[in-house]
Formats: structure tokens, C-alpha cells, sequence
């Protein structure tokens, strides 16, 4: 940790803003060249996606957590303070995105030269827009052969109304119009409003957990001041803390006596429990209170899975890990299940699938922890009760409703019919479609259901990769449901049971059972694979036996005798197949996951 020394700039030189952009538009390689060009970070420590901390952030090249930074900058001999939040790009992270907005005055919407407007570019545009942020429009990737300049400005001043003057031009990767960027930064972006003699109000943003320091709250001051050894009080539920340190990141931990007002820091309590720092909330201290500042949305789930250790030993490990991660992740939401077949084990919520997939690849990754996971599943309202599970599901239910979205997809004109054909096919209604040139944005209305397995997969595969789908939950509607469960020899696998549309329950019951039956390893007795709705049998398979030659040894002797030894080994099958357990491998559910 290092000691702010630098002299404070007047409020008036403050600029709060953000990079905003469909997910590998460049968010990450500009905030590179920005951290380049005001030399807070030395080039000698400078790498690709400085702010992508994380492993698997560099792996999958990806922002999955946002980040923030303070540059110093000078221009036109003025010292300004520019506090700038690099953000995801992908659907499954928008909350963060939107949380960011709260603690910005401005926000860059990057867009690539290569694929022009997508869903997340219109989806935070009209984020940023609602909070009334000055927002800064800039193509990136110009240096690239295949940059469509002219066409993709045109995109942008026929979807958001932009003026050709106001569009700037730049490659991140080169650093042509990096500076630009910045100049445009501190001129047209306002600095932040508010006083720091007014009754104090701190928006958090974010927070985390540190090995080191403990939690960490990432706030913006909207009013009013903080200092170490201030009482803060939470406004959500009125519990108080006591402020340890108080700073800003340069990227690294910078320590200060105190925030003032229009500042991004951190803040550091005695607070153990990250629970009780919870985004959105507003802080503000016991001898200047202030009240809450609005914008306050507690973060709801749509995807569940039941993870589980690959061996029970391992099951302390995984509490530790998971709760751990919990406390760098606020969205995940945890809770404890036991199986019948798999011991104990965790219920956790997620805000999409790719969420998913980063949690449980950072419990293998940085914790050790091998896991499996029972299929995912969604929210239903099942006789005016929310269930996430489906053996709390009930097939003689009165009424079963599930969640519809508004789905929103951004696609070249000349694929529009074949997304049209796969929306239809996946129980979708397009609602309207708009043209913007070469471009078409289609809206339509689909099941949750249907949209967060392989939807976006299938949107990629029949656009050659140019279309981009965003969606919110709209509402909940009536719909013909039904619970089918699998069976293993007879026994009922309960973390294999799963809600489907009766229109699709027999198609879908049989590709479980065959990639069941195909991933499931041969034993010394038949093993039967079925789907099953109640008594109803919709789809069956046999897993055949592992076979030893009984009649190895016999080199002669009449058909009586060889006959005993093989009605004899059917005999040891059958009271085998009875008394003999079945070991269901990892793979086995990885298979159906893919289903």
C-alpha cells in the first residue's frame, strides 16, 4: 500500500466516467493505452488488460468484474483527476455495468469499427441515457483492415441520433486518438455536483474481499466527507461500522486521511461480513447523516445450480472456497442442500449461465476444488409459490407460470430470416423489427427457459458470428409445465429431475436418457436408464453388461454342464443388479448440462 502524497485537484477539476461496450468491443485495451498516456502505470509494469486482475479474465479475454483507477492528467497546463471504471461487456455482468453508471457523471460507449452496433451497445447506451450521463461515442479497431469506418458511423448516427463531428475515432491497440479521448473527457463531461459541506452520502459501487485487508467498499462520494475514524452507518439497515482507512486506487491501494466530496475511493472497516456492504446501499456518517440516495435494487438470480464435491472429504473445502468467492462476488447467492445420492452440498443463484461457468471455473481453478453440478434450472411460481428446484415441483399443480423476457437481438439484415426461424422454434413471438440501414434490430418475447442454455450459441452459429442478443426478464406468465425425473435401475435420481414444456417433454426426455445411457460406464449387470413423468414412462434405455466368459476354462464336457455356469452367472447379475451400487461419473453430468 502506498501514501497519496499528490496535492488534491479543486472539485471543478474532477471527472468521473466509465468504459462502456458489447463484450470484445476494446474496453480493456483502451483503458491500457489511457493508463499508458497519463503515466500511472510505469512501462515497466504495464502488461495487456491491466485491469483484468483475474486468471480466467486473461484466459477468456473477457471482463467479468469491474475495475477501478485514478489518472492524473494535465491539459492545458490545468491538473485534472480523471476516475475512470472499466466495466464487462457481457449480458450475464450487466448489473455491474449499471451499478457503475450511479458513480459516474459521463460514460465512453466504445463500439468496433469490425461489427458496428450490438445489443450491449444499445442496452448500456439506454442505461447511461436514464441516469442522464454526458455520454462520449467513439469507434475503436480503425487500424484494422476490415474497419467499416463510414458504414459503422452511419450505424451510430441512425441509432442514437449522433452528429459526425461528435463521433470520435480511435485504435486502442495503437494509441491513434487515445488522446483525443481524453481532451474530449475533461471538456464535454461535467464534474461532479454536490458539496463536501453538505450531510454526508456515499454511493457503493462494489466491494470485495481482500486477503490483506479485509473488505473493502468501493464508494463514490455524492456529499459530505469521510475520514479514517469516522462511525459510518449503513442506510439499508441502519448497522454502523468504524472507518480503519480510507483511499483510492492508482491501481494499487493509495491511502488517505480523507474522501471528499466527488471522489471515487475505497473505505476499510472493522466489518466482517461483506453481506452487510451491500451495492447500491448509501453510506453516510453518524455526525453529518445524510439520507439514502435513490438507485438502491437488491440483485435477483435467474439461473440455479446445485454444486456439489466430487468427494465428500472435500466437502469443507468447498464451503471455504465458495463462501470465500462470495465475498468478491455480491450477485452470487449460496445456500446450503443436502442429497440423498451426493451428501452435502451448495444451492447457488446465479445472473446467467457464463456467470455460472466463471464461478464454478474459479472454484477448480484457484481453489482446488473439483465439483459437479446438477442440470441448471430457473424461477417458476407454481400455485403462488417460488420454487428454483425441481423436485419442489408438483405435477397435479393448479397453475405453473415461468418467467418471459424481452429479448432484443442486433443482426446483419441478411440473417434476419434465420434468426426469425430459431426464435419461432424456441417458443418466441417477434413483437416488432427495425432497420437501420444494413443493419436490423428485432424484438421479441420468449420463455426465460428457451434463452439460457445454447440460444446465444445458436444466434452466433446462424449469423457467421455478427449478431448480438441482450434481454430482460419482462413478466411471469401461465404455461403447460411439467416435472419429469430420471431413474437409475428403478432408484430416482433427484438432482437429475428437470421442468420442461410438455410440447417438448418427450424430445428432450430422450436426449437425456441416450447421453445418460452413452456417458454412463458399463457394469457387471444391466443397467435400465429412464425418464418419467409420475408412473408414465416417456423414454427408456439399457446400459449392457461388462461380459466374462464363463466357459474361458472349459476345454470340453456335454452342453449340460456349460449351460449350469451360464444360468448360474445370470443368477449372480440378477441379485447383483439388485444389491450392486451404480457409480455415476462427473462426466455423466457434465453430458446432460450439454443437453
Amino acid at each position: 500500500m502506498a501514501r497519496s502524497d499528490s496535492p488534491r485537484v479543486n472539485q471543478a477539476n474532477i471527472r468521473n466516467f466509465c468504459i462502456i461496450a458489447h463484450v470484445d468491443h476494446g474496453k480493456s485495451t483502451l483503458a491500457d493505452r489511457l493508463l499508458d498516456i497519463t503515466g500511472t502505470v510505469s512501462k515497466q509494469k504495464m502488461q495487456e488488460q491491466y485491469l483484468d486482475s483475474n486468471p480466467i479474465e486473461r484466459e477468456r479475454g473477457i471482463t467479468i468484474k469491474l475495475a477501478t483507477v485514478r489518472m492524473n492528467y494535465t491539459l492545458d497546463a490545468i491538473p485534472y483527476e480523471l476516475n475512470l471504471i472499466d466495466t464487462p461487456g457481457h449480458v450475464d455482468f450487466s448489473y455491474e455495468v449499471i451499478r457503475t453508471l450511479y458513480a459516474c457523471e459521463g460514460a465512453v460507449l466504445l463500439v468496433d469499427a469490425t461489427k458496428g452496433v450490438q445489443a450491449q451497445t444499445v442496452a448500456n447506451y439506454n442505461f447511461a441515457k436514464k441516469q442522464g450521463l454526458t455520454v462520449l461515442l467513439a469507434i475503436n479497431k480503425i487500424d484494422l483492415p476490415s474497419a467499416r469506418i463510414d458504414e459503422v458511423e452511419k450505424e451510430l448516427r441512425d441509432t442514437f441520433a449522433f452528429r459526425e463531428e461528435e463521433v470520435l475515432l480511435l485504435s486502442a491497440k495503437t494509441g491513434e486518438g487515445a488522446k483525443d479521448l481524453l481532451k474530449a473527457v475533461i471538456e464535454k463531461i461535467p464534474p461532479p455536483a454536490g458539496s463536501s459541506d453538505s450531510p454526508t452520502q456515499a454511493y457503493i459501487f462494489d466491494s470485495i474481499y481482500d486477503e490483506h485487508r479485509g473488505i473493502v467498499i468501493y464508494v463514490r462520494i455524492k456529499n459530505g466527507t469521510i475520514k479514517k475514524g469516522d462511525e459510518i452507518i449503513f442506510l439499508s439497515d441502519n448497522s454502523s461500522s468504524l472507518v480503519l482507512e480510507t483511499g483510492f486506487m492508482k491501481p494499487e491501494y493509495n491511502s488517505l486521511e480523507q474522501l471528499l466530496n466527488g471522489e471515487v475511493g475505497y473505505i476499510i472497516t472493522n466489518i466482517k461480513d461483506i453481506e452487510r456492504a451491500k451495492v447500491g446501499d448509501t453510506i453516510t456518517t453518524k455526525h453529518n447523516k445524510g439520507m439514502a440516495l435513490p438507485g438502491f435494487v437488491s440483485l435477483k438470480p435467474f439461473v440455479y445450480l446445485s454444486v456439489y464435491p466430487t468427494s465428500n472429504s472435500q466437502y469443507q473445502m468447498l464451503k471455504k472456497a465458495i463462501y470465500k468467492l462470495k465475498l468478491n462476488d455480491a450477485s452470487l447467492v449460496i445456500s446450503s442442500e443436502q442429497s440423498i445420492i451426493f451428501g452435502p452440498g451448495f444451492r447457488c443463484g446465479f445472473l446467467g449461465l457464463l456467470h455460472s461457468q466463471i464461478v464454478i471455473e474459479r472454484l477448480e481453478k484457484e481453489s482446488g476444488v473439483e465439483v459437479f453440478t446438477a442440470p441448471p434450472t430457473i424461477e417458476y411460481i407454481v400455485d403462488g409459490k417460488s420454487i428454483t428446484s425441481p423436485k419442489d415441483f408438483r405435477n397435479d399443480a393448479k397453475e405453473t407460470k415461468e418467467p418471459f423476457i424481452a429479448g432484443e437481438i442486433y443482426t446483419p439484415v441478411r440473417y434476419v430470416g434465420a434468426l426469425l426461424e430459431i426464435i419461432n422454434s424456441r417458443r418466441g413471438r417477434q413483437k416488432d423489427a427495425q432497420y437501420f440501414g444494413s443493419q436490423a434490430k428485432l424484438l421479441f418475447e420468449m420463455p426465460l427457459l428457451e434463452a439460457v442454455y445454447d440460444f446465444s450459441d445458436l444466434i452466433k452459429s446462424a449469423s457467421s458470428g455478427f449478431a448480438s442478443f441482450d434481454y430482460e426478464i419482462s413478466d411471469y406468465r401461465a404455461s403447460d409445465l411439467a416435472r419429469v425425473d430420471i431413474s437409475i435401475n428403478e432408484a430416482i435420481i433427484p438432482e437429475l429431475s428437470f421442468i420442461v414444456h410438455k410440447s417438448e417433454m418427450e424430445s428432450f426426455s430422450r436426449r437425456i436418457v441416450k447421453v445418460l445411457a452413452e456417458a454412463i460406464p458399463k457394469h457387471q449387470f444391466i443397467i435400465s436408464v429412464r425418464a418419467q413423468q409420475g408412473a408414465k414412462i416417456i423414454a427408456s434405455e439399457k446400459i449392457g453388461t461388462l461380459r466374462k466368459n464363463v466357459l474361458a476354462k472349459m476345454s470340453g464336457g456335454d452342453r449340460t454342464r456349460k449351460d449350469k455356469l451360464l444360468a448360474k452367472q445370470k443368477e449372480g447379475k440378477r441379485k447383483m443388479k439388485q444389491i450392486g451400487k451404480i457409480s455415476i461419473p462427473k462426466e455423466a453430468f457434465l453430458a446432460v448440462l450439454k443437453v
